[in-house]
């Protein structure tokens, strides 16, 4: 007869300041930048003029546990490319603007067809074009190595870089602060 094994729940290795925890509370969508964001700024050119970009797994992960958990991740980027809406796809990220310089009208738009207001808003971004949006929303966001100014109007600065798991720390605070955190840690865990 086999003997069941019953583990006990995970008690999370990360902790957060109480503060980002109040700020994150009822977050229901998070506006992503690509470049500087999602990847590490860097643009990779061949010969024949195709774009490449690098993606950190962990920071795809972070916006897939997003949607399981109910919270929008949307995207919001002044770039275009077939490598770009690959990976968008492969998450599974269904509000996407591309090639859009002017990001607050986008991200207004985002909101008004989801039927959710700025309050329930957090972004990341790490250069100017990104500040309107960062501006408005409850959670402002910036990875370590962003623009000095965006650095100056986040509420929370990530520890990691761009393209380095810096939206994975955003997904990961915005899960805690929703009670979401937890429950998928002990549902990966077993």
């Amino acid at each position: 007869m086999a003997s069941t094994l019953t583990l006990p729940p995970i008690t999370p290795a990360q902790q957060w300041p109480a503060g980002l925890l109040l700020r994150a509370q009822g977050i229901k969508i998070v506006f992503f930048d690509v470049d500087g964001v999602l990847t590490d700024g860097g643009l990779y050119i061949s010969e024949q003029g195709e774009t490449l970009k690098r993606f950190h797994t962990l920071d795809g992960h972070g916006l897939k546990m997003l949607r399981e958990a109910g919270i929008v991740p949307a995207v919001i980027t002044g770039r275009d490319s077939a490598p770009l809406r690959h990976r968008l796809a492969a998450l599974g990220i269904a509000h996407v603007r591309y090639g859009t310089e002017d990001k607050l009208p986008a991200a207004q738009a985002m909101l008004e067809a989801l039927g959710l207001d700025w309050h329930q808003a957090a972004a990341i971004g790490d250069d100017w074009p990104d500040l309107p949006v960062l501006r408005r929303c409850q959670l402002a966001c910036a990875p370590a190595n962003a623009h000095p100014e965006v650095l100056g109007v986040a509420h929370w600065v990530t520890t990691r870089h761009g393209g380095a798991g810096a939206a994975r720390e955003l997904c990961d605070a915005v899960l805690a602060a929703s009670g979401a955190y937890v429950n998928l840690l002990d549902r990966y865990g077993q």
